[in-house]
Formats: structure tokens, sequence, C-alpha cells
């Protein structure tokens, strides 16, 4: 199983085609396809059949996956797209540190 930079609940950044520049929060991830669903970005179009009786039909938009390679994690402390380090703090336990200002990323 592969791991990922990013976990659900980050907040990304875009780096590539036509959402470029654009923020997001991480719905789902999937380590084994490298991908991740981000809120409002990549939205798709999806043709849904009626399932139940009095269930409706039709056409729905929703957010599809995307590689977590196009996507860069946000510090929350100098709010810029950054990539990620790790530091052990007092406690022995591992954190994710952003490697432009130093700042912990929960």
């Amino acid at each position: 199983m592969n791991k990922l930079h990013v976990k659900s609940g980050d907040t990304v950044e875009v780096l590539t085609g036509k959402y470029r520049g654009q923020r997001g929060k991480v719905l789902e991830v999937s380590p084994t396809e490298e991908k991740v669903i981000v809120e409002g970005i990549n939205i798709i179009t999806k043709h849904v059949k009626p399932r139940k009786q009095g269930e409706p039909g039709g056409i729905i938009k929703a957010e599809g996956a995307m590689y977590a390679c196009k996507v860069q994690l946000v510090c929350g402390k100098c709010g810029k797209a950054t990539r990620t380090g790790k530091s052990v703090n007092d406690s022995g336990k591992k954190t994710r540190v952003c490697k432009k200002c130093g700042a912990e990323i929960a």
C-alpha cells in the first residue's frame, strides 16, 4: 500500500489543469490508486438511474477523483502551498512540518 502526502480534511491547492490555483478540502483519499477527491474541484456529470420506487434519476454533478501528485498541501500558518517534511516532537510522535515556514501541520 502506498502512502500519500495528503490526508482527508487537509486543505490543498491544485497545481495543474483546468482548476489550477484553486483550493479545496480533501474529502477522500485512495492510496492504492494514488488519487484524491477534493471538494469543489474536478466536477463531473453523472447520469444516475433511479434505483428505488420514487427515487429521482437524472444528471447530477459530483467531484471526480484526481491524481494526488497534482495537488499540494497548504500550510495553515503561512497560507502557501508547500512540500512537507517530518519531525519528531518531544513526546516521540512524528508530525508533518511545512518546508517554507517550519510550522507543524495538523
